[in-house]
């Protein structure tokens, strides 16, 4: 039973602009490292998956960007969709070609802009998920984060009964999956402690998710099954762009997760981030003595919990400062306040109103 990995990089990362751009969205940048989001993902799987069965879905205009950062893998293996459909159509594309290679091969499936530690934990977590399917092939696992506020930004999942066979970690049946809850329903699900945070990554065997594709979603199935077939031929690029075109775009925990009759979640024993907005920067970095959290050259004259970031050649000086993130690039600067940063979407949006492109 050999494994494969699937590394969703596809996403725009608009809550990172103007760092994060449509030709270096956010899982291409260095956000409190030294290696982007996407080599970190991809490192994280070394001695878990072979290098040789990795594949990395992304945006057709991105592919070239995603060659550079990860040298090591075949470029067959890049899966450069042509316009953007969600996550169920991605999976289904990616388990045909795991299927192709390898009748009976695993999957595991992770966006690429998470923060995970310790990898040794995840690697456990995954083995632990690989013996539940061992004792039901027809079982999907996903991983659940125990919560520690209540959440709005993020989707539940509430755990059934205990399951055995997990070695060492928590495994439970998915009683069922919730959207983003309000204010009040997100703190009832943190005072209950039955539920956990949806983290996105999930564990399944190629057969079982296309499967369970074809029986929930057979339009969808029809194209992805169209594209499986073409694999291995010289039409595969052609056939790829026109059925994959074709889809009605929908995520994984629509299309799948939430109708499956066999899903079980796993508590995670690792640490996990989302780095969902600039506010996780004081999450990986440690915040100096007035908790500002930078990287770049900046002086702060009575200026407490600030995120600054700016390049190396560019200095940043605020002064009587508070509660404020900076971000300056080579040609747009970000100045606004913390409790104000789901706006930046509203910036990303207004400047393609605007028709000005160059910032994007």
């Amino acid at each position: 039973m050999t494994l494969h990995a699937v590394i969703m990089a596809g996403g725009s990362g608009t809550r990172f602009w103007p760092a994060s751009r449509q030709e270096v969205p956010k899982q291409l940048l260095k956000i409190g490292g030294p290696r982007s989001m996407l080599q970190t993902t991809f490192d994280r799987l070394s001695g878990l998956v072979s290098s040789q069965h990795v594949l990395v879905a992304t945006n057709a205009q991105l592919v070239e960007a995603v060659v550079a950062q990860l040298p090591d893998l075949p470029i067959e293996h890049i899966i450069g969709e042509p316009v953007k459909r969600d996550t169920a159509p991605c999976i289904g594309v990616a388990a045909s070609l795991v299927q192709a290679a390898d009748k009976d091969g695993m999957m595991i499936v992770m966006p690429s802009d998470h923060v995970i530690e310790p990898k040794s934990e995840f690697h456990r977590a995954i083995q632990a998920g690989l013996r539940l399917i061992e004792q039901d092939p027809e079982r999907i696992v996903t991983f659940g984060i125990r919560p520690s506020y209540a959440a709005e930004s993020f989707g539940y999942i509430e755990r059934g009964e205990a399951l055995v066979g997990a070695d060492g970690v928590a495994a439970f049946e998915v009683q069922r999956f919730r959207e983003k809850p309000k204010k009040e329903l997100a703190e009832e699900f943190f005072q209950a402690g039955t539920f956990y945070w949806n983290s996105g990554i999930f564990l399944w065997s190629a057969k079982t998710i296309l499967h369970a594709l074809r029986s929930y979603e057979p339009e969808m199935f029809e194209h992805i099954e169209k594209i499986g077939q073409a694999i291995g031929t010289p039409n595969f690029r052609k056939e790829f762009v026109e059925h994959f075109e074709a889809i009605q775009g929908k995520s994984i925990d629509y299309a799948v997760m939430e109708r499956h009759p066999k899903v079980a979640v796993i508590e995670a024993p690792f640490q996990w981030d989302d780095v969902g907005s600039w506010q996780a920067m004081s999450r990986l970095l440690k915040p100096d003595a007035h908790g500002n959290t930078v990287e770049g050259p900046f002086l702060g004259i009575d200026s407490k919990n600030l995120i600054v970031r700016t390049e190396s050649n560019h200095l940043v000086v605020t002064i009587g400062m508070q509660d404020v993130i900076v971000v300056h690039t080579k040609d747009a600067t970000l100045v606004a306040p913390k409790h104000e940063e789901e706006r930046v979407r509203e910036v990303v949006k207004q400047l393609q109103e605007l028709g000005l492109r160059e910032y994007l």
